[in-house]
């Protein structure tokens, strides 16, 4: 039986590739919001984190998901990403 294909995508702030059920996507909708997208099919322009505090954490320090999705993060948007890793 042929094998399903894993998709793969990278790690803003790691810079790795990795399978997308261990990545968090982060989306910023249409309509300029910022959300947590657990499924993955939202719409909008998305940035992937990798399922780790200290990834999370230099996110949040460097302000690399800002600069990904050009658009002001709120402190309470990495409190929810800070819950959904523990």
């Amino acid at each position: 039986m042929k094998q399903k294909k894993v998709p793969m995508r990278r790690c803003v702030v790691t810079k790795e590739q990795l399978p997308k059920f261990e990545l968090i996507r982060v989306v910023r909708t249409p309509d300029g919001d910022v959300i947590i997208d657990l499924n993955g099919k939202q719409n909008g322009r998305g940035a992937y984190l990798k399922k780790d505090i200290t990834v999370i954490e230099k996110a949040y320090r460097n302000k690399i998901l800002e600069k990904h999705l050009e658009v002001k993060i709120p402190d309470m948007l990495f409190e929810e990403l800070r819950e959904i890793v523990k």
